[in-house]
């Protein structure tokens, strides 16, 4: 038996040919280049998925996909990352694509948390919360061992928790602490502050550039990284207000800054917390899943609905 499992986001699309063991026997990937027409980006989507199976009779599919989505359905809604794509079924084209083989999708962050949980960091906390830093802030919660989606499957969204600023605006965490926001952060702080930053001569300032910079020692940078780290430590201690969580299962490229952003956002968590009993030396953990994780989360869940 074989699992077919199928990554797609707005930059890339993986996919997986999984044993009925969960070891991955066959991967391909390509870049998704959704500025090209829906259909063709479907196409590619599906050729990469049949060069992972070749011949090898498949028992079911399981597809991770940004969000807004209907899980049930297996309708992509919209995506920020996907322009364009509205109440897109593609868990049925992909269906029908490989002969009428059941396909399940779910939210990419969903799944990474799924996969977190049985295979990473996560392994049998209960809650456990995961969290992507990344382009944005997307999430995922399990619960009693299971997918927790909220009443129509839209939960969670922790990059969308609202903060009030100190000149009275209202920003959404990713605003504040995704690998976009602490570009944007950069660029307004070179624009105000006349401290010398190697970030002058940086073609384009985004977060993987003052990431670098941070790590390398740029004291702007380092500010910049340190405010975002604030807004963080307060979106983890708001999470662990709601949820109680044995851990959070940090993910996403922002991640590689290590230290330098966690040891500053498990100190603010800390700080907020109405209780130290909400707190753990172990709480906050990195993932240990990788890029895949998200492959590994859709066969995981291709498995669980179709009980294989």
């Amino acid at each position: 038996m074989s699992i077919l499992a199928i990554d797609f986001g707005g930059t890339r699309i993986r996919a997986g040919r999984f044993g009925s063991d969960l070891v991955l026997q066959e991967r391909s990937e390509s870049l998704s280049r959704v500025d090209q027409p829906q259909a063709a980006v479907i196409e590619r989507l599906i050729g990469a998925a049949r060069a992972v199976c070749g011949r090898i009779p498949i028992a079911a599919v399981g597809i991770s996909a940004p969000g807004p989505l209907d899980a049930e359905a297996g309708v992509i809604r919209h995506a920020k990352t996907l322009p364009g794509w509205r109440d897109v079924p593609l868990a049925q084209i992909v269906s029908e694509a490989f002969g009428g083989v059941p396909a399940a999708m779910n939210n990419d962050a969903n799944l990474a948390a799924l996969a977190e949980y049985i295979l990473g960091a996560g392994r049998d906390a209960d809650p456990m919360l995961y969290l992507t830093l990344s382009t944005g802030i997307g999430g995922g919660a399990i619960i009693g061992g299971e997918l927790f989606t909220g009443w129509r499957g839209l939960a969670i969204e922790p990059g969308h928790m609202r903060f009030t600023l100190p000149d009275g605006s209202i920003c959404r965490l990713e605003e504040l602490a995704s690998g976009t926001g602490l570009g944007e952060l950069a660029r307004r702080m070179l624009a105000d502050d006349d401290r010398p930053s190697t970030l002058r001569a940086v073609p384009v300032v985004d977060g993987k550039a003052v990431g670098a910079a941070a790590l390398a020692g740029d004291a702007l940078a380092v500010d910049v990284v340190r405010q975002a780290a604030t807004w963080l430590g307060l979106g983890f201690a708001n999470l662990a207000h709601l949820f109680n969580p044995q851990a959070i299962v940090l993910g996403g490229s922002v991640t590689q800054l290590g230290d330098l952003l966690l040891d500053r956002a498990r100190s603010v968590m800390q700080d907020n917390l109405l209780d130290a009993g909400f707190y753990d030396t172990n709480l906050i953990r990195l993932a240990q899943l990788g890029d895949d994780v998200c492959l590994v989360g859709a066969a995981l869940y291709a498995r669980r609905q179709f009980g294989l």
